[in-house]
């Protein structure tokens, strides 16, 4: 079944031809969609492969791949408009953990998914890779939380 255009109101940057690149962080772009299968526990995975932001100190670029997976409640992040935030952290200075975390509490605020992680896999700079993971869940998913964190340190 289609969405309705009801369905889709929030949904602006989509099929939009006249896109605006942001050149600074801005989690305003984010934007969701309503969950069509709330009933049921589903995970999706978003993958970002040429992640970009800057070093704090050097103003360095730094390269990576960010992945971030949910379980949705009631919304869902829409892609294009996740793109274009990821897009935004191009000129933005933070060390990679902080990058990570940022995006975890953006898309937590944006749409209160039941669980949510978000790994950051950074090219090496001066000889040493950065491998950043954050995750977070409801009361429900919080045996989910410890176990991939602890899966993590293996």
């Amino acid at each position: 079944m289609a969405r309705s255009d009801k369905e889709l109101q929030g949904v602006t940057l989509l099929g939009n031809q006249g896109t605006k690149y942001e050149f600074g962080y801005n989690p305003d772009i984010l934007e969701a969609f309503v969950n069509k299968h709330p009933d049921n526990e589903y995970l999706v995975t978003l993958d970002c492969p040429e992640f970009t932001s800057l070093c704090p100190k050097t103003g360095q670029p730094d390269f990576g791949r960010i992945t971030i997976s949910y379980i949705p409640r009631t919304l869902m992040v829409e892609s294009k408009s996740l793109k274009l935030y990821l897009f935004s952290f191009r000129n933005h200075g933070d060390f990679h953990e902080d990058c990570v975390n940022i995006i975890m509490k953006d898309l937590i605020k944006l749409m209160d998914p039941k669980y949510i992680e978000v790994h950051g896999d950074f090219n090496p700079r001066g000889g040493i890779s950065i491998i950043p993971f954050a995750n977070w869940g409801d009361n429900d998913h919080q045996a989910m939380v410890n176990a991939r964190l602890l899966s993590r340190l293996k």
